[in-house]
């Protein structure tokens, strides 16, 4: 079907992409640095190219704009097991067709060759940047979204992607998950770097105030208004605001946010006439907006004109993984603050921390770690330095108050269980849970080491692969 040129210096993973995309009837070349793969492109011609960034003779993303001269008619995705919101966007600016995190799915390369080679055949549109040259595209340290898990790397490539647009964003996540950092990074990548990015936080804005405050008004507009006042989407114009809490927002303000989006104009409180602002709008919100159109209390009409394009944060619990990386920035940022200096981490801390739940999430993270510094006092930051763990419910849970929540969830499970006809070995089918619980649970914490998950619960491996159904 078409030419597909492999540019990657692993054996294991040019062996199954040449093995799947042969399969779907494509010629496939592998190349291992990035100098054999543009002495590829010159004899093979490439219809589209999968392109590593970590090669051994130079960086692929510096040698992405050979590649493009090299095969112009290519489409070329990136590949990476390093990335971050930085490498992204420098390969998209660069002009790659896509960005494809590692480890990846065979199925999903697959799908996306098809949707390269079918772009290859249609007229570039894509005006290739150097790399090495235009403005800074990295955040400030302290407002910088970190990790490598798989969830955040589909952030960092949604971000790269729909940054350079003007379609609206809605962001979605728990609290804590660092939307406002996704809405900051969109801007900065964007166009309108160089505009004002302007938040509205509203839940924060009084309800009496709320319209003045995001549309402006005009003198005499109402009671006390002695003056005209800008408001949040006057400031914005030319650049982007961030409404967050989009859910609290008002039947009122939903009315006139939709009239924004549909015409790009605001009607302050108390004119005559609207006025034309150029605003992209990036929205963020931790409800369910589908659940609440469906109820009635978010406009359905809005709904689908803030969600353009949708970025989901992941919690904490979906991105364990990550807490070593979050730390350690964490501790940098410390550094850079007065205060005491942070001193070594206990490997035992982030087997704590991983162990812990995380309902506030990343901003919960956060603000343990700057606990733990002010209690270590620049030495070494161990889990007793941790502040309580904060439960679902938003209490601080201990070792005792655990034990008495399991104690309770046994209770209620008795009673439940009592009521059926047929409730004999109650005592065995308590345990058979239990145990079952804890070995999944231990070979999770250990990454499926089966050895260390034993070692733990005080079990033979033996015995804990019975625990585990005889997986």
């Amino acid at each position: 079907m078409s030419r597909i040129l492999v540019v990657d210096d692993e054996p294991a993973i040019g062996w199954s992409l040449r093995e799947v995309l042969t399969d779907d009837g494509h010629a496939v070349e592998i190349a291992p640095s990035a100098a054999a793969g543009l002495a590829a492109c010159r004899n093979f011609q490439p219809e589209a190219m999968l392109l590593d960034v970590r090669l051994p003779d130079r960086d692929g993303l510096e040698a992405l704009p050979e590649f493009r001269a090299a095969a112009p008619a290519a489409a070329v995705v990136v590949m990476t097991a390093f990335g971050d919101l930085t490498t992204a966007v420098r390969a998209l600016d660069a002009g790659a067709f896509d960005y494809l995190p590692k480890p990846f799915d065979l199925a999903t390369v697959a799908q996306m060759i098809t949707r390269a080679t079918a772009a290859a055949e249609r007229p570039s549109k894509v005006a290739s940047k150097s790399v090495a040259s235009g403005e800074p595209s990295t955040l400030p340290a302290a407002d910088e979204l970190i990790g490598r898990s798989p969830p955040m790397q589909t952030v960092f490539r949604q971000i790269a992607l729909v940054a350079p647009s003007d379609l609206p964003v809605l962001i979605t996540g728990p609290t804590g998950t660092g939307k406002e950092l996704a809405a900051q990074a969109l801007h900065r990548h964007s166009r309108r770097r160089g505009q004002p990015m302007v938040t509205a936080h509203l839940a924060a804005l009084a309800p009496t105030l709320i319209e003045s405050e995001l549309f402006g008004h005009r003198r005499g507009g109402f009671t006390g208004a002695t003056r005209d006042h800008e408001g949040l989407f006057e400031r914005a114009d030319g650049g982007t605001i961030f409404l967050d809490e989009i859910g609290e927002a008002s039947p009122e303000v939903q009315v006139k946010l939709l009239r924004v989006l549909e015409s790009g104009e605001i009607l302050p409180v108390g004119a005559s006439a609207g006025r034309q602002v150029d605003v992209r709008i990036v929205a963020a919100t931790n409800r369910d907006l589908a659940t609440a159109v469906a109820s009635g209390s978010f406009r359905a009409d809005l709904y689908h004109r803030l969600r353009g394009f949708t970025i989901g944060m992941p919690p904490l619990a979906d991105r364990l993984d990550d807490i070593p990386d979050l730390v350690n920035h964490f501790l940098t940022v410390a550094a850079r603050r007065a205060g005491p200096a942070p001193g070594s981490v206990s490997p035992d801390l982030f087997e704590a921390l991983v162990g812990r739940p995380w309902p506030g999430n990343v901003r919960e993270l956060r603000h343990a770690i700057d606990h733990a510094l002010v209690l270590a006092r620049g030495g070494t930051v161990g889990p007793e330095h941790l502040p309580a763990a904060q439960s679902l419910t938003g209490h601080a849970t201990t070792s005792g108050s655990y034990t008495e929540a399991l104690g309770e969830a046994a209770r209620q499970w008795l009673l439940n269980a009592w009521q059926e006809e047929a409730a004999g070995n109650l005592h065995e089918r308590a345990v058979n849970i239990v145990e079952g619980v804890l070995a999944r649970e231990a070979l999770r914490l250990t990454d499926g080491n089966r050895t260390a998950a034993a070692r733990r619960l005080g079990l033979d491996r033996a015995t804990l692969r019975n625990r585990l159904g005889g997986e």
